[in-house]
């Protein structure tokens, strides 16, 4: 389905309908709307609350609508990532029910808990690398075999292998094939050949593990939200990941206030090598490892921002129109040696 989203009433009726047959609950209602959240650069995200149900149903809940250009079966892998790790105790947020349909809201769907808090950055400044390497290392300890047999369990539209690293290096293939995105097809080989061997346990990798995306309620995490990039691999992985984003995502894009982005600008070399350093003390990791995982994590960003600024109208995500993933080839050409070729930003 292509066009512009449904306005909220029309959402508020398609979902009501939609809730009342897949909960069995022939008087559902809203009890005072979609509220909208702000949330990520490519999803919808809507408050709300039911009435006409128990009160363990009422919520409150979050409605995460995805863009049209997704994957439909991403919502009902999310789903399936979610509740088994909520089933073994982490503080992933539960869902409800999941939609691949896209003629229902006009985009795939969840409907989940929605977890109190606000971003970890902004409840509590200080001794955040350990909060992150605490939380990291509790979902790395965690059975990821039982995710992959639960993906294996969930049918047709989803398969386990999407959420390995081999998957995720095939995905990328993919889209660089199907896009024609030539210049980077060299760093994708160099990605293939240099890979290093596989760890003697493979950990769940959250894939965008950052202070954004981690829900504190004074000082207590509540919640660790946003997880379409979930892979089962080395959790060197998941490491270099994080690094990453804190070393270099856009401070000017944060959902955070403007003082706030100014304590971020001057403590996140210092917050990067904390985390780092905190991590190994829990787990060592081989450096040349650390970095051809940079490399690989590197690569999403790229494939993405290579995609956004070969549309003719430009990139929806202003992440993407942004130096960052110029900054990140830069880095990738460090770690190997191969200068990925990006089509050149939008001049604004």
């Amino acid at each position: 389905m292509t066009g512009a989203p449904p306005p909220p009433a029309d959402l508020a009726s398609g979902l009501v309908a939609f809730l009342r047959e897949a909960l069995g609950e022939p008087a559902l209602e809203l009890a005072d709307g979609l509220t909208a959240v702000s949330g990520g650069f490519d999803t919808r995200i809507f408050a709300f609350r039911l009435a006409g149900v128990s009160p363990s149903s009422a919520g409150p809940l979050i409605l995460r609508l995805l863009g049209p250009h997704h994957a439909p079966a991403r919502a009902l892998r999310e789903q399936v990532v979610q509740n088994t790790l909520a089933n073994s105790g982490y503080p992933a947020p539960r869902v409800l029910c999941a939609s691949a349909d896209v003629s229902t809201l006009g985009g795939a769907f969840l409907v989940m808990e929605r977890v109190p808090g606000r971003a970890l950055i902004e409840d509590r400044i200080f001794n955040l690398g350990a909060v992150l390497v605490d939380l990291q290392a509790r979902l790395h300890a965690l059975d990821a075999d039982a995710l992959l047999e639960a993906l294996g369990r969930s049918g047709p539209a989803l398969r386990a292998r999407d959420v390995t690293f081999d998957g995720y290096l095939e995905q990328l293939g993919s889209r660089i094939a199907a896009g024609r995105l030539d210049g980077l097809e060299p760093a994708m080989r160099w990605l293939r050949s240099a890979r290093p061997p596989e760890p003697a346990r493979r950990a769940i990798c959250h894939g965008d593990f950052h202070p954004q995306n981690v829900l504190a309620e004074k000082g207590r995490v509540t919640g660790v939200l946003d997880w379409p990039n979930a892979l089962v691999a080395d959790p060197a992985y998941d490491v270099a990941s994080t690094r990453i984003i804190l070393r270099f995502a856009p401070v000017e894009l944060m959902d955070v206030s403007a003082p706030l982005r100014l304590v971020v600008r001057a403590a996140r070399v210092i917050l990067a090598r904390r985390y780092l350093s905190g991590y190994r003390r829990r787990r060592p990791i081989d450096p040349g490892v650390l970095a051809y995982y940079e490399a690989a994590s590197i690569m999403r960003a790229l494939v993405r921002a290579a995609e956004q600024r070969r549309r003719p109208d430009g990139p929806t995500n202003p992440l993407d129109a942004s130096s960052f993933a110029d900054d990140l080839a830069a880095h990738f050409a460090s770690v190997s040696g191969i200068q990925p070729g990006l089509p050149p930003r939008p001049v604004s």
